[in-house]
Formats: C-alpha cells, structure tokens, sequence
C-alpha cells in the first residue's frame, strides 16, 4: 500500500509547554485554555462551526519518534498493546481531543478543556455531536479498574524522543 501523507490544517497552541504535566485526557483539563491556529487556506472551512460548542480535533503527535506496540500506560502497572490504551506513540501518532469552542475570531478559535502540547499540527475538526458520538457501552477492558484516574494523572515524559 503506498504511504498517505496529511497536511496540517493549522496550529494548537496551548499553557502545555511540554508533555510531562500535562493531562492525559481532554476530561482532566476542563478549564484549561487553548487556541486554533487555521492557516490561511482552510479559513473558509470555519463557516458555520460557530453553531457548535464542542469539536474534535484530530492531531498529529509530533513530539512522538518511536511507535511502539505494546505499552505501559499512564494509568496502569503493566503492559497492554498499543491500541487497547491511548498512548501517542502508536504506528500512526494521531490524537484526538474533545474542546469547547469559547469564540471563534477570524482564523482563530479559543478552546477550553486543552490536554495538548503547545504547537501540535492540527489534522481536522469536526463538529461534536451527542446524538452522533455519545454511545453506551458494555465493557473498558483493563480500564475497569483505572479509569477514575484520568482527572489527576498527568504526562511524565514516557513516550517522548
């Protein structure tokens, strides 16, 4: 299969200077403030968001050299693969973060609820829709246990270069 390659459609910028200390989750920095840089050609791309609270942003984990498949995450002891935790350093270091839209100012959007390092390339945006993206589930695998961590743990530098 030939490689696939994506152009950053902007900038994040953030108070997370550097990964460690930073959250690890978008729910465990509710108040914490950040801001969209669109580039030049993707402005037009904004009309309408205005009309949503909350996006995802789909990211690039820059700061990531390594994939690794197996890993041990930030809320847990042991090992588990890759795509059964949220790691960034994943054969495709591509985040995901669920942000509050405060104000949107020409190519600018002001965010809250920011757990991304400042300067990440920013891949895509799509509205958040409950009705859409909100599901029941059955099951969290080793998270059962883990999950009531995600509003204090914190980056510590693990999955950095």
């Amino acid at each position: 299969m030939e490689p696939i390659t994506y152009t950053p459609i902007g900038i994040i910028h953030s108070t997370n200077k550097k990964p460690e200390g930073t959250p690890i989750q978008f729910s465990g920095a509710k108040n914490s403030p950040g801001e969209i840089e669109i580039f030049p050609e993707y402005i037009e791309g904004l009309a309408d968001l205005d009309g949503f609270s909350h996006v995802i942003l789909l990211y690039h984990f820059h700061l990531i050299e390594k994939p690794m498949l197996t890993v041990k995450p930030f809320m847990d002891d042991c090992e588990h693969g890759v795509f059964a935790t949220r790691s960034p350093a994943r054969p495709n270091p591509i985040g995901f973060s669920i942000v509050r839209i405060t104000e949107i100012r020409g190519n600018l959007i002001f965010i809250e609820g920011v757990d991304i390092v400042d300067s990440t390339p920013l891949l895509d945006i799509k509205p958040y829709v409950p009705q859409f993206d909100a599901v029941t589930i059955e099951k969290t695998g080793w998270l059962e246990n883990n999950a009531h961590k995600h509003t204090t743990t914190k980056d510590d530098g693990r999955f950095l270069k």
